[in-house]
């Protein structure tokens, strides 16, 4: 195994899925080092590494700047994408379970960006986000396509408090003639935040039901704040 894959492997899976199920989102211990996260960053400003950039005030996303990477990845990118999905992919099967729903998910992550690219979804999604003071990212779901995995990470490539301040990681859990649930998570430099694509399951006194969320980033208050994101699903 790589050294990334090892890192993902020493990670409680367990305790990660019951903090999954109880909030949709979890963090797991350190995947990148400190040398690593700014090898990462500092790709930002090599234009041809990315395959689009997209200005969040423009399309009215926020504010800030992220840039989908272009094919090859760069190893650390393409061995933790590909070392993740295993993990992830029993906590998606029970979730699909208690659901009512189908798992289409096959064992692999290759096997299943196949199905993707069949379905005509070939863009590769793995993003390097970027914010400056005053930026910031509304609530969303990163879907791109009909086939969807329902689990994604970002990655902290900077030290909060240090680095940058405010630009909390926000997710906003919509219940069921209730008031809507939300949740403020700091991302230390190098680790990952595990978090639901679109949804987690809810028990309720008639079994269970999907709970919507979504996820967005909270103003940054002064200093930058860059990110690793990965999608486990390409787009059309």
């Amino acid at each position: 195994m790589s050294i990334y894959a090892d890192r993902v492997a020493e990670a409680d899976w367990a305790a990660l899925a019951t903090e999954m199920d109880a909030y949709g989102g979890a963090l797991t211990p350190p995947l990148l080092t400190k040398e690593e996260c700014a090898d990462i960053a500092g790709l930002y400003d090599e234009v041809g590494r990315f395959r689009s950039t997209v200005d969040m005030e423009r399309y009215r996303f926020g504010s800030g700047q992220y840039r989908y990477f272009a094919e090859p990845f760069p190893e650390p990118v393409g061995e933790l994408r590909a070392a993740l999905y295993p993990r992830l992919l029993p906590i998606a099967r029970e979730w699909a379970a208690r659901l009512g729903r189908p798992a289409p998910w096959p064992d692999t992550l290759a096997e299943w960006l196949g199905e993707c690219h069949a379905a005509g979804q070939t863009k590769p999604t793995p993003i390097l986000l970027r914010y400056g003071p005053e930026d910031w990212n509304a609530l969303h779901r990163d879907l791109y396509g009909d086939l969807v995995f329902p689990m994604q990470v970002v990655i902290g490539l900077d030290e909060p408090g240090v680095d940058y301040t405010g630009g909390e990681f926000l997710m906003v859990e919509q219940r069921a003639r209730a008031q809507s649930r939300g949740t403020a998570t700091l991302l230390p430099r190098g680790h990952g935040l595990v978090f639901t694509t679109r949804e987690r399951p809810v028990r309720t006194k008639r079994g269970w039901s999907a709970g919507p969320m979504r996820h967005g980033v909270s103003v940054v208050r002064s200093g930058r704040r860059r990110t690793l994101g990965l999608v486990f699903h390409d787009a059309a």
